[in-house]
């Protein structure tokens, strides 16, 4: 008996590995996560508040002692509605309006029942008292704070997506490859384009099905803001899911076995998953990774999915994500139609 354990052990890490794809995919996944990590957020700790700021004052912070105050990150926000949105939310500590000729703080909107929000208040005042500058006017945005989990439900919802769309077309179309499907298909008048389009359209009614399954089941069990246009939200899904599910097909175009496969989505979906803001915002990393993530399709389909659910925004504010997608989505389809084989 032991023997025959003995055999099938060794034949088992013989087949484990001779599989190349396989054996590089286990040792160059986990050091790619570290990698990554220690890229997006290397560098110096991060500040201890963010304040939001209307105009350019920023560039010259002299103009008032407060812009210099050290652990306090500065950020440029152009749209006034939707910084006080932030405040509401607790997103943002302070919104300072610096938009007065001189550049000076006219007047800062702030939520009373922000913990943080007072503190950078309390800042704000000392700051000008000491400097002999006069007090800004105060403004209040009252809300409630968003909860993590309302923050990251459109981005799990995203994620539900990507999984669903990459791995249900991707890895199947290398199965049937593999098992001589695609042959005996050659046979007949079907065209790849043709092959492709059924196979995004079947996997988009069960992508979009699951989703709505999924997004019914946290409306039952959580209490989260829904303040945009449900139209918006399902447009949204919609052109992201054409979009994984093309990017999915292109993988898929040429690849004869499902374990190599397997490893090029993996090595698709996870860098998007961490650059994408899917768990985490990426305003506090580095510049490199919120530029990298401004490359990823995901980011786009979480950016345009978070703007309605939590900011309300309706179809025509998120059209340039949906267009962006749509777009990509067709110049994939139509890529792997070009590159699919047969066999």
């Amino acid at each position: 008996m032991l023997q025959r354990i003995l055999a099938i052990f060794v034949a088992r890490n013989r087949e484990f590995y001779r599989d190349s794809a396989g054996l590089i995919w286990n040792i160059f996944m986990p050091a790619m996560l570290i990698g990554a990590f220690a890229f997006i957020f290397g560098g110096e700790p991060s500040d201890l508040f963010k304040v939001g700021l209307l105009g350019d004052a920023h560039e010259t912070p002299e103009q008032s002692s407060f812009l210099a105050t050290p652990h306090v990150t500065f950020v440029p926000m152009d749209d006034e509605a939707g910084a006080v949105n932030k405040i509401a939310y607790h997103q943002l500590d302070l919104l300072l309006d610096a938009r007065a000729p001189a550049g000076d703080i006219a007047g800062y909107w702030v939520n009373p029942e922000s913990p943080n929000g007072v503190i950078v208040e309390r800042l704000l005042l000392g700051a000008q008292a000491r400097a002999g500058e006069p007090a800004p006017e105060r403004r209040v945005a009252e809300g409630e704070a968003l909860s993590y989990a309302d923050w990251a439900l459109p981005g799990v919802l995203a994620m539900n997506v990507v999984f669903s769309s990459l791995w249900g077309v991707g890895w199947v179309v290398v199965r049937y490859r593999k098992n001589g499907v695609l042959r005996r298909l050659k046979a007949t008048p079907l065209r790849p384009l043709e092959f492709l389009s059924a196979q995004v359209l079947s996997r988009l009614l069960v992508v979009m099905s699951t989703s709505t399954v999924v997004y019914l089941g946290a409306l039952a069990l959580l209490d989260f803001p829904m303040r945009g246009s449900y139209a918006a939200l399902v447009l949204v899904y919609l052109a992201g899911a054409l979009c994984m599910i093309s990017l999915g097909l292109t993988v898929a175009a040429r690849l004869r076995t499902e374990e190599l496969a397997d490893g090029l989505l993996n090595l698709m979906a996870f860098p998007m998953l961490l650059l994408s803001g899917v768990w985490f915002s990426m305003e506090g990393t580095s510049t490199a990774a919120q530029w990298l993530s401004q490359l990823m399709p995901l980011t786009h389909l979480v950016d345009a999915a978070r703007d309605i659910m939590i900011d309300g925004a309706g179809v025509f504010d998120v059209m340039p994500q949906v267009a962006l997608l749509l777009a990509l989505a067709a110049l994939l389809l139509v890529g792997a139609a070009r590159v699919f084989r047969w066999e």
